[in-house]
């Protein structure tokens, strides 16, 4: 089962190492340790989850919170203001019915009420109090409370013993500061969370796999305009190759398009929206990844059952044409406006035909999703200007700030995005570049962006009208084979264009952030950048790939063979035996595994 807990696979893998590993040990010597920004842990094996590849996403988290305070401190100034603005005018009042009636100066209670308003206009924002509701390791707990200085409290979460140990031992590595802020805890996320309501500035929910059975608590324990950050990396089940999983996880139907990265942020944001909902609470994206092998969102919560109502309105039913590249959104709900009064009804539609009228096939219909905006362009700016003047502290710099630069390109109203080779695969063409066609886009008189999503995905508000009309001007000077009429491409070239495509050079249209030679789609640092077995499974022959040898010597390599070979060799003859060792392992481990999976 996807849910099973890595303390019972830890106990499944006890029986096959035999009870060789202790994992209570406290023999700094058993361990390597590794350092990430200003934090250090002790890693063996895979005792405890770690993922390398994930410091983007511990590195971009960092980034957000610093942005965060600055925006809490901020509104702490804009509301105290208010309130001392608020609380003048009646003094302002009642000294005008003075002079007018006596003459006379306004009364000293009046005075020592300005003064009280004075002196306590801008109190210090608290502490920030953080939740990391699965820490294994602490890795990223330790690094909120000793590169974040506001910080005041963050609690390390587990369920599993293991790692609440881990995270102990690596809370005394790192001094006196990680002690006084980091709290190690053993409770179950969803119970911890239920229980302490609206206690925490800042949530962060990263489990292996799906999130859905954590949303509902945590929407319930992010304090009001709190942060909360949530990751999922069960992509496969986001992006359509398991639509009805999606579906009872998400409550959303994917569909299999180009755009599906994206769409897997918009599904997860309806979903947390709706566990919102259901306590008069709403959210409000400030930043939404699509990176590497996950996504990742950061929303606020607030609580307002009057701006509730306006939910539905924020979500789209979306219809994909099976035959081309046409999408369309029909939304759930709308807001009409009588007097200055809302009323908030049923979407009207439909929005499009039974049969596409492009290529005359069918539509498959999926959604609902969240069809609003997915990041604020000021948050944005204020990350892209904290992270250079931070550049130091993110080992990841690069890749990172190249994620957020693309983003902050992206056109902010336009959901979902096209794929240029997709639209001439239909077409059986070859393709212009994506210059060229942003060129015509743009000179027919609409916006163009690329999306962070994907390399090739070009998000317009141009209708696919222009889109096709675009494309048969292409190929009148680009001809085509000879293709069977019923194929949809030959449907889409037998139309006439409306429009008559320029492709002269738009400088508009280009990315400003390619023209000064700023990197935004970094490949990856090393090899195997990707998803990592669950925390206590034996590294067996398929794991090889994923941790590469050389992790395999730092970090102990396999549970089953740590007791017959040494934890720090270094050079390519002790790859070369770690690499013996372990087939050795496997050898002796992989049989008993799959006895067990048939017993099971």
């Amino acid at each position: 089962m996807e849910e099973e807990s890595a303390q019972h696979m830890r106990a499944k893998g006890s029986k096959q190492s035999k009870g060789k590993v202790d994992y209570s040990s406290t023999n700094v010597d058993d361990y390597s340790i590794l350092k990430e920004g200003q934090a250090e842990i002790l890693l063996r094996g895979n005792d405890v989850f770690y993922n390398k590849a994930q410091i983007v996403n511990r590195d971009l988290s960092i980034a957000v919170v610093r942005a965060f305070l600055s925006v809490r401190e901020e509104e702490t100034k804009s509301g105290k203001n208010k309130k001392k603005n608020d609380l003048q005018k009646p003094v302002d009042s009642e000294k005008e019915s003075v002079e007018l009636t006596d003459g006379d100066t306004p009364s000293e209670p009046t005075n020592s009420k300005m003064e009280d308003v004075k002196s306590d206009a801008m109190p210090p924002p608290k502490p920030l109090r953080v939740l990391e509701a699965l820490a294994a390791s602490g890795l990223r707990a330790l690094r909120y409370a000793k590169e974040i200085d506001r910080v005041g409290s963050v609690v390390a979460l587990d369920n599993d013993e293991v790692a609440v140990e881990s995270c102990k031992r690596n809370i005394k590595l790192n001094g006196s500061v990680a002690a006084a802020k980091v709290q190690p805890v053993h409770a179950d996320a969803r119970v911890y969370m239920l229980t302490h309501e609206k206690q925490f500035d800042v949530v962060d929910v990263d489990p292996y796999g799906s999130p859905s059975v954590f949303l509902d608590s945590a929407v319930q324990t992010v304090a009001d305009g709190g942060l909360l950050m949530c990751t999922a990396t069960d992509m496969a089940v986001l992006c359509g190759n398991n639509g009805e999983v999606c579906y009872t996880k998400y409550g959303a139907y994917p569909l299999r398009g180009k755009y599906c990265h994206e769409m897997a942020l918009r599904i997860l944001l309806a979903s947390i929206e709706s566990h919102a909902n259901r306590y008069k609470r709403y959210i409000v994206p400030v930043l939404s990844v699509s990176v590497d092998f996950y996504i990742r969102v950061f929303v606020r919560i607030f609580t307002s059952p009057k701006t509730v109502k306006a939910s539905a309105s924020k979500l789209s039913y979306l219809y994909q044409c099976v035959g081309c590249d046409a999408f369309h959104l029909q939304p759930v709900g709308r807001i009409v406006c009588k007097n200055d009064n809302p009323r908030y009804l049923p979407g009207a539609g439909p929005v499009i035909l039974p049969e596409c009228k492009h290529c005359g096939k069918r539509f498959n219909m999926g959604g609902p999703i969240w069809s609003e905006p997915i990041h604020d362009p000021d948050w944005i700016a204020l990350i892209l200007k904290e992270m250079k003047s931070c550049r130091k502290s993110y080992p990841a710099f690069e890749k990172v700030h190249g994620v957020v630069t693309a983003i902050s390109e992206e056109l902010l109203d336009v959901p979902l995005y096209l794929s240029l080779h997709s639209l001439c695969s239909t077409l059986k063409c070859t393709s212009p570049s994506a210059s060229i066609f942003r060129y015509a886009i743009a000179n027919a008189g609409y916006d163009v962006s690329s999306s962070h999503a994907s390399p090739l995905g070009l998000k317009t508000n141009a209708p696919m009208d222009v889109i096709w009309d675009i494309m048969r001007c292409w190929v009148k000077t680009h001809p085509v084979k000879a293709q069977p009429a019923d194929l949809p491409g030959s449907i889409i070239l037998s139309q006439e264009p409306v429009l008559q495509a320029n492709f002269s050079k738009v400088n508009a249209a280009l990315s400003k952030a390619r023209a000064k030679g700023i990197p935004r789609f970094v490949p990856n640092p090393e090899e195997f950048w990707g998803p990592k077995p669950r925390a206590g499974r034996q590294l067996s022959s398929k794991h090889f790939h994923s941790h590469g040898f050389v992790a395999a010597v730092q970090n102990g390599a396999s549970h089953a063979i740590q007791q017959n070979m040494p934890l720090a060799k270094e050079g390519e003859a002790a790859v070369e035996e770690v690499t013996t060792e372990l087939e050795k392992g496997v050898a002796e481990v992989e049989p008993e595994t799959k006895r067990q999976k048939v017993d099971s």
